[in-house]
């Protein structure tokens, strides 16, 4: 999911709930008043309409009401977002075996493009098709003003309007032969046909009176507020029934308003379905004007116009304070309402440590306090811890020892971490110098992932099938297994052998680990081009659900200093600042497959000023949300505050992970 598309999503898909609600609530009352005027059920529909377009704006300000049961239909809110970019060069060349290079190197391979993001791209398309409709509706209008002549006979339409209360002026402008329309917010203008000097005067006169009636009611501004909540919601059916109903009722509204000025019922609609009949209404001007007749309606306004006994009242201000009052009512908790959703020690001190571990004869201790201080990114610390506990095994088993080798292996994926690649070949040579065993089996994946990127698949194949063979580990005979597969994958005709060794791989691994989530990503992602995407579903998602409950194990090794129930950011909360971040480093994985994509996460930033509670909402896989958290994890915040008071409060951060 792109950054803004993460922020947005959870907003916008609430907005799609909620506006159903409202949008049948509408329908309900509207139903409920069919035996009241045309006016009254179009006020319904006009205040569905703002309550509509007010939704997203009041879900963005208010503070969160939270619903335990909202989180079984609405997404969870992101709050507070912070971002982070982590890049990466390719792999550094490792020398191996001169080999054919392989035809075409790998581009890097991005996330694959979000559903929700998808979703968002066409929600905003469409809405921005519609607002353009508008636009150039507005020109065309514009256009046909300018070009229109005043009407002959000012003075009558002036004592019409007077007739229906309005007082401020309004044009009367002569156009080519078209359908007579009321255009115009801050300065009503009324457009007829120049034919009309051939009408007779009652013709005229209902005419003028029908067009003045929209003027009389507010109906341009009103026609803007739906027509604006429909470019919002043009994907929901039940936004387009309520636009019919809208353009029903607000022209049974103004026809009545004409029959109460003294028309009479077989003479208006004679004189209604004459203009219908020889007359056509522009397409290009409907989205911004109100035309006289519409055919589609025309049948349902002619038998409410000649029917007895309807009740033709106009709505006054009571009513339409009544309907917003309702409207405000309804849209604002609904806006409101929200899904509800051991800590490590400081490092050892490093001499104390190894005196302790000398004086235990324990190595372990010191692998132990090194990967504390690698974990805080403090890796000259946890070297020299690395290169005491190579000593004490040198000193306990021998240089030709399995404890020996695994110190030297050690110490040079620790110096892979820290980018000194010269150092990691040293540790790693001296190490296979010794000869194939399993402890060698990382120096030997690590080199066929470097010979892979460099273009010498022939070398990488070489050291990952080593690595295959002395493994004992069934994660690192995994692992192996997959890259293997991997190679083989872009070997046309070794598709089968692919499979088997990507099947091999998962059989080895641990169910649950990290391994086995890179396993499930790469043979999803072989699946797919395989054209198996039926098969390659549940394999994602299962990579998907080992990465959250690592995602949540790793950042959950805090526990929650406050007592209190996070909060989101909103009336009265002072939100987190972030005082110090450390940017998360490339997986091996993801670089020698040239991965990239934006890990999302959520998080609660606790009073003590530490993430906690870190959980997975969008995963990229292959190792990178692990890496995301690792560095998360160091980050500090100045607290949020409520009251003065330090709070936890919810937030979002997205990684970028981006090779150069």
């Amino acid at each position: 999911m792109l950054n803004w598309t993460a922020t947005i999503w959870p907003v916008a898909a609430a907005a799609a709930v909620k506006s159903t609600i409202i949008l049948a609530a509408a329908w309900l009352v509207a139903l409920a008043m069919r035996k009241r005027s045309a006016a009254s059920r179009h006020v319904v529909w006009t205040a569905c309409a703002a309550a509509l377009l007010a939704l997203p704006f009041l879900s963005l300000s208010l503070p969160a009401l939270r619903v335990p049961a909202a989180g079984a239909i609405l997404p969870g809110d992101p709050g507070l977002v912070f971002r982070s970019t982590a890049t990466a060069l390719p792999a550094a060349a490792v020398p191996a075996p001169r080999a054919k290079l392989s035809p075409a190197a790998a581009p890097p391979v991005s996330a694959p493009p979000d559903w929700r993001t998808v979703l968002l791209f066409v929600w905003l398309a469409g809405a921005a098709a519609a607002c353009l409709q508008i636009l150039l509706a507005c020109l065309a209008l514009r256009r046909i003003s300018r070009a229109a002549s005043p009407h002959p006979d000012p003075g009558r339409a002036a004592l019409l309007a007077r007739s229906l209360g309005i007082h401020s002026p309004v044009r009367i402008l002569e156009t080519s032969d078209r359908m007579p329309m009321t255009f115009g917010l801050i300065r009503p203008t009324v457009f007829l046909p120049a034919s009309a000097a051939q009408w007779d005067e009652s013709r005229r006169r209902i005419v003028l009176l029908h067009e003045l009636a929209h003027v009389r009611r507010g109906d341009i501004a009103t026609h803007w507020i739906a027509r604006a909540a429909l470019a919002l919601y043009w994907w929901n059916p039940l936004a387009w029934t309520a636009w019919r109903e809208f353009l029903k009722e607000r022209e049974r509204a103004a026809d009545d308003l004409v029959l109460a000025s003294g028309a009479g019922q077989s003479e208006y609609a004679g004189h209604l379905l004459e203009i219908a009949r020889t007359m056509q209404s522009a397409p290009a001007t409907a989205a911004a004007a109100i035309a006289m007749a519409r055919p589609s309606q025309l049948e349902g306004r002619l038998l409410s116009i000649l029917a007895s006994g309807v009740n033709r009242g106009q709505a006054g201000r009571r009513a339409a304070c009544i309907a917003a009052a309702a409207a405000a009512a309804l849209v604002l908790p609904l806006a409101a309402v929200r899904a509800q959703t051991a800590a490590p020690g400081a490092p050892p001190e490093i001499d104390a440590t190894i005196r302790a571990a000398n004086a235990q004869k324990n190595h372990d201790l010191l692998e132990q306090a090194a990967k504390a201080f690698e974990d805080l990114r403090k890796f000259n610390e946890a070297q020299t811890l690395r290169e005491a506990s190579l000593a004490l095994r040198e000193q306990q088993s021998g240089k030709q020892s399995a404890e020996y080798v695994e110190g030297l292996v050690n110490l040079g994926t620790l110096a892979r971490k820290r980018g000194a690649a010269a150092d990691s070949h040293k540790y790693y040579d001296q190490a296979l110098a010794l000869g194939d065993r399993p402890e060698v089996v990382p120096a030997l994946i690590n080199y066929g992932l470097d010979a892979y990127a460099a273009r010498n698949p022939e070398a990488a194949f070489n050291y990952l099938q080593r690595a295959r063979n002395v493994a004992k580990n069934g994660n690192d005979m995994g692992r192996a297994a997959t890259w293997l597969a991997y190679l083989k994958s872009l070997q046309p005709g070794n598709e089968a052998e692919a499979d088997s060794l990507f099947r091999g791989a998962m059989s080895a691994e641990d169910p649950t680990s990290s391994d086995q989530a890179f396993t499930l990503e790469f043979y999803g992602r072989f699946l797919k081009d395989q054209n198996r995407s039926s098969e390659a579903e549940p394999v994602t998602a299962r990579a998907v659900e080992i990465r959250k409950a690592r995602v949540a194990e790793l950042g959950g090794k805090r526990p929650l200093a406050a007592a209190t129930a996070a909060v989101k950011v909103g009336a009265g909360i002072t939100p987190p600042s972030l005082l110090s971040k450390v940017e998360p480093a490339y997986s091996d994985d993801a670089r020698a497959s040239k991965y990239q994509g934006t890990v999302v996460l959520k998080i609660i930033v606790d009073t003590d000023g530490f993430a906690k509670d870190i959980q997975l909402v969008k995963s990229i896989g292959y190792g990178l949300d692990e890496k995301a958290v690792e560095a998360i994890n160091l980050w500090t915040f100045k607290p949020g505050t409520k009251d003065g008071q330090p709070v936890p409060v919810l937030a979002t951060i997205e990684v970028n992970f981006r090779l150069m």
